[in-house]
């Protein structure tokens, strides 16, 4: 009886055609298997991806999203300790910068990549100031946000010392908590290049006394700062003028919850545009500790999701700017662009600078923690 045996060329091909098969079955949805997908996002996204959570899911029955919010310091910290009770998916912080700073801590740690594949952006805002009306035309009477003015407001204490009404009382100022939060991180930032004339900072220019004195004078004078942005802005609806008048946070919740500001207070905040800002791009990455394979599969598609026209135009609705190309703000149905919120404008007249190295970000929450 004789006996055949494959060559070994018809053995290499063989084995090849297992290896694809092995790695299509890996990557090709099974039904009836349902995949969970953990989101680590700032709140800054928190409504507009609850709102795409549904249409996602029902597009992709065997993917299922589960949504978490932080602000984008505490992510990076809670990931780099494993400090989350949940094995996170996909992160989604406010910029991209904060992800470098969270893959350089992580291959200090780590001999390996901490991410799938390259980040990618989702979003995009820039850092605004918020003022109610009568006390924006008192500090700011050329229209325009100017730090100096701010600065002197912070040291006087009063508005009738600045021009103000003196019934007004008490100057107060809000922002995020910079050791939690990328805007007030971005408000320190942009504050100290003012200081010292700088649009971007280096290394040497955090140790200048011009910048102790101002990150002391802002520690003294903000009280108990939110952990996140949205929270910062909602806490400033709420209060009012009495206890909060002016505010930095991100343009796209400041379009976004404009509505709240006049049903609130009857007379809602304006918008000021910082010159330089810093445009923000909430840029997602796919984590690799605890992950495998198929979620990671299952993550490209949900970020393919969020990229496309649709999805880009409810990004718009929440007050952000796409990140895709050929998306007008203005065409978009229910645009915060189309309701003339006082200050906002599709093309501020405003110079951007790049957000915060993470070696800035890093001297900017040692300065706030050391400050008094």
């Amino acid at each position: 009886m004789s006996q055949t045996t494959a060559s070994q060329p018809q053995r290499i091909v063989f084995s090849s055609l297992i290896l694809l098969a092995s790695l299509a079955l890996a990557y090709v949805p099974i039904p009836g298997i349902q995949r969970t997908i953990v989101v680590v996002s700032g709140s800054e996204l928190q409504e507009t991806l609850e709102k795409l959570e549904p249409q996602f899911e029902a597009a992709h029955p065997n993917l299922d999203l589960d949504l978490k919010f932080q602000g984008s310091q505490d992510m990076v910290n809670n990931y780099i300790d494993d400090q989350n009770d949940f094995v996170p998916t996909v992160l989604i912080p406010a910029n991209g910068e904060i992800l470098d700073e969270l893959s350089q801590r992580w291959q200090a740690q780590n001999d390996s990549e901490p991410f799938y594949e390259t980040p990618r952006p989702i979003a995009k805002t820039m850092l605004v100031g918020v003022v109610w009306p009568e006390r924006g035309k008192a500090l700011f009477p050329n229209g325009q946000f100017q730090w100096s003015r701010l600065q002197a407001a912070m040291e006087s204490g009063s508005w009738e010392e600045i021009g103000g009404n003196p019934d007004w009382g008490s100057f107060d100022f809000a922002m995020t908590d910079p050791t939690r939060s990328n805007s007030g991180q971005l408000t320190l930032n942009l504050w100290a290049g003012e200081a010292l004339g700088s649009r971007q900072l280096s290394s040497a220019d955090w140790g200048k006394p011009a910048v102790a004195s101002l990150f002391a004078l802002v520690k003294r004078s903000v009280y108990l700062p939110p952990r996140s942005t949205d929270i910062l802005l909602q806490e400033f609806i709420t209060r009012g003028p009495n206890d909060m008048d002016v505010a930095t946070v991100y343009e796209s919740i400041a379009l976004h919850r404009w509505p709240q500001s006049n049903a609130s207070q009857g007379q809602p905040y304006q918008i000021y545009y910082l010159n330089p800002t810093v445009e923000t791009v909430s840029t997602a990455a796919i984590a690799r500790r605890n992950v495998d394979a198929n979620q990671a599969k299952a993550a490209q598609v949900f970020l393919d999701f969020l990229l496309e026209p649709e999805q880009q135009s409810v990004f718009v609705e929440y007050g952000f700017r796409p990140a895709i190309a050929g998306l007008d703000l203005q065409s978009v149905p229910n645009s915060p662009w189309n309701q003339q919120i006082p200050g906002a404008e599709t093309a501020p007249a405003t110079n951007p600078v790049p957000p915060p190295s993470p070696r800035n970000l890093r001297e900017i929450r040692r300065l706030w923690q050391r400050a008094n």
